[in-house]
């Protein structure tokens, strides 16, 4: 077994961050040509989002596919020899079709879609794939690629074990000359943990893969090409006539666009800042390319490499500030940071190791620990500035130094950070669906210091989204901070049904303020429900997983019409709790609620079905019902269901009293969802609240 290197978690993070940049730098101008980027925009030297009126944060199929198939090692037990089969169930439960990670652009059009459809059919990966269900030129588009980073960052050093998960990954939607693509990045990104020579990384690659595949040629001529004319132009100008999108077909074949990843890693002389002006320059496919190199960049050389930069006035990290949009079916885990996803690299890696998980500062959310991460904060109000110090820290080695006027505000999102952004990326195709972080009845802590000598006054806050979707702040108690003194914070979430968007700390005196860790804990008393006013917020806080959701008349109105449908909110971090609802059928094979929701296939469920049962059920990529009895139920009707869960101990209950109880371990946390198969239901309102 290959140990972690001394530096992996400090390598871990740069690859994110790495991968991250690299995609907000390409996206703006994706599928562009040389030519074009050329006459609009010159060499890609910085990010160019304003000069195209984008946002830089967005979301995107290459962050969120990267960070999310990867969660297949840890729903499956960290499990070393993972199949394609379990990997594509992954799919299955995250993606929600036209919503979610995916370019949806239909079947034998979209490759991703395509692999979609045929797991959804009940094609099992690696068929779903498959060149003989799919064509050999669906199959070897470049998505098999875009998203092979993260199965490289828990195998640092180990090529085997990277070339073998990434072939297992890529083969859900991909094959031939688009696995083999994979597997050579997949293999360079592992070993570039403990090896920083680019031609050696590549001869190490090149043995995974077959000596007479396109891939394996087109390689050996770039690397001959970069060996006899340095000028980077000029050996492009090679690729693409040899290698170029008239040579192979479909929307973004892997061959060309692998290329230029070579091609930029070669010219790139080991500089980052160089590396991504030509592999952005150099067009196509930009911002995959872009991620993929940024991420190998970020792993062989580590911050410094992508720091480096800063002295030539190219400051990478500071616009991106860590922030990062992961949609899917789980939706509190949709807002997240770069800190936050290369945590759970590293536990999953060390979980596959059988070794203990890496939890900083007793498991605070934000915890600053990776060298020069903010996890999204900025100044959101007055003047200020954020910066991640050494030292300050009394769990850890790191800080936050929050410095500003009086009345300066410093906050990081907890949920979709305006109407406007939400609305943007609904329009753009990959929808911004999340849930709160953060809900009522939880407890916020802070642990702050200062050097500042006459002290700082500071207090807690959270805002959230009011009744027409006003922002509304809540304080907590104002506090003294005194130099040379540690002082937790505390804020209790006060009960009310709106979504809780931001979290941060408000200086109520000029100074120096250092926050060591934020967390919040407990379980939430919150009851969701349509407030008086014409916000649209609180539904935006309810990811959709139905065929039709809407808020009239009845608040929660659900209509499905093949299938399982669910609307979720919550987090993984909920554990033990109760989950309410009243429920009116009006037509349906099954309706109630899910709670411990993971995904739309991961989840336990309590419902009456049009066969006269109370069903308590399991859903763990198929569905068992673990007890069920009798009951009488008509169209129409109105009744109320709760599901409570304490350890591995379930129990339903109709109109408050329990009707049925089981044991059962697989599930241990996650959100609350209503449920309907087939059919229309609706709900006035929903509560979660802690066990009595």
């Amino acid at each position: 077994m290959v140990a972690l290197p001394e530096d992996y978690y400090e390598r871990v993070y740069a690859g994110v961050l790495g991968k991250v940049i690299g995609v907000y730098l390409g996206r703006p101008f994706e599928g562009w040509s040389y030519e074009m980027i050329q006459e609009r925009l010159g060499d890609i030297e910085y990010y160019v989002h304003d000069k195209l009126g984008v946002p830089l944060i967005v979301t995107d199929d290459d962050i969120s596919g990267t960070f999310t198939f990867l969660r297949a090692l840890e729903d499956n037990q960290f499990d070393t020899n993972l199949s394609s089969e379990k990997i594509g169930q992954t799919w299955l439960n995250y993606l929600i079709e036209d919503k979610t990670i995916l370019w949806w652009g239909g079947l034998g059009n979209s490759t991703e879609h395509t692999a979609f459809l045929r797991l959804k059919n009940g094609i099992n990966a690696p068929k779903s794939g498959s060149k003989e269900l799919n064509g050999q030129v669906v199959s070897e588009q470049i998505g098999a690629q875009i998203f092979i980073d993260g199965w490289a960052m828990v195998s640092p050093g180990d090529a085997d074990q990277s070339a073998r998960l990434a072939t297992e990954a890529a083969k859900v939607s991909h094959d031939g000359e688009a696995v083999y693509g994979a597997v050579v990045l997949a293999v360079m990104e592992a070993m570039a943990f403990v090896e920083s020579d680019i031609d050696s990384l590549l001869d190490k690659a090149l043995g995974y893969i077959p000596s007479d595949s396109i891939i394996r040629r087109l390689i050996d001529d770039v690397r001959d090409w970069h060996a006899k004319e340095k000028d980077w132009r000029q050996t492009r100008e090679k690729l693409e006539f040899s290698y170029g999108y008239d040579k192979y077909g479909g929307n973004c074949h892997m061959v060309p666009n692998h290329g230029l990843i070579i091609h930029s890693l070669l010219h790139g002389e080991d500089d980052f800042s160089e590396t991504m002006k030509i592999i952005n320059t150099c067009g196509w496919d930009t911002d995959c390319n872009s991620g993929n190199v940024g991420c190998l960049m970020g792993i062989k050389n580590g911050l410094s490499g992508i720091d480096v930069s800063v002295k030539k006035g190219i400051d990478w990290r500071a616009p991106v500030a860590d922030r990062i949009y992961i949609p899917t079916a789980e939706p509190s885990r949709s807002i997240s940071d770069c800190a936050t996803e290369a945590t759970q690299i590293i536990n999953t890696a060390k979980a596959m190791k059988n070794q203990e998980a890496w939890v900083p500062k007793m498991g605070a959310q934000f915890h600053f620990e990776f060298p020069g991460s903010v996890q999204g904060f900025m100044v959101n109000h007055g003047s200020g500035v954020v910066e991640n110090v050494e030292g300050h820290s009394y769990l850890g080695s790191r800080a936050l130094c929050l410095q500003g006027e009086e009345g300066a505000t410093f906050g990081s999102p907890v949920f979709a950070p305006s109407k406007d952004i939400a609305k943007m990326f609904e329009q753009r195709g990959y929808a911004l669906l999340s849930s709160p972080k953060i809900y009522p009845g939880q407890v916020i802590e802070a642990q702050v210091s200062t050097d500042s000598g006459s002290g700082v006054d500071c207090r807690l806050y959270v805002s959230y989204y009011g009744d027409n979707d006003e922002v509304v702040h809540v304080q907590g108690t104002i506090c003294r901070v005194n130099s040379e003194q540690s002082l937790v914070l505390d804020l209790v979430v006060p009960e009310q049904a709106h979504p809780v968007f931001e979290v941060g700390i408000e200086l109520l005196s000029e100074g120096t303020l250092y926050l060591d860790y934020l967390k919040w804990t407990g379980t939430p008393r919150v009851t969701f429900s349509r407030p008086d006013g014409k916000g649209t917020m609180w539904r935006r806080a309810w990811v959709t997983a139905v065929d039709s959701y809407s808020s009239r008349p009845e608040p929660y109105r659900l209509v499905q019409n093949q299938g399982t449908g669910l609307l979720i909110q919550g987090s993984r971090e909920w554990t033990n709790y109760r989950v309410e609802a009243d429920i009116t059928p009006h037509l349906a094979r099954s309706v109630g609620l899910a709670g411990r929701v993971q995904g739309v296939r991961r989840y336990y469920s309590l419902v009456v079905n049009d066969g006269g049962e109370l069903q308590l059920n399991k859903m763990l990529n198929d569905e068992t019902c673990l007890k069920s009895i009798p009951f009488d139920w008509s169209l129409g009707e109105s009744f109320v269901l709760s599901l409570s869960f304490n350890g591995d101990k379930l129990i339903g209950c109709v109109n408050e009293k329990p009707v049925i109880e089981v044991q059962d371990h697989d599930l241990d946390c996650g959100g609350i969802g209503l449920l309907i198969e087939e059919g229309r239901t609706a709900s006035q309102e929903i509560r979660v609240s802690p066990i009595p």
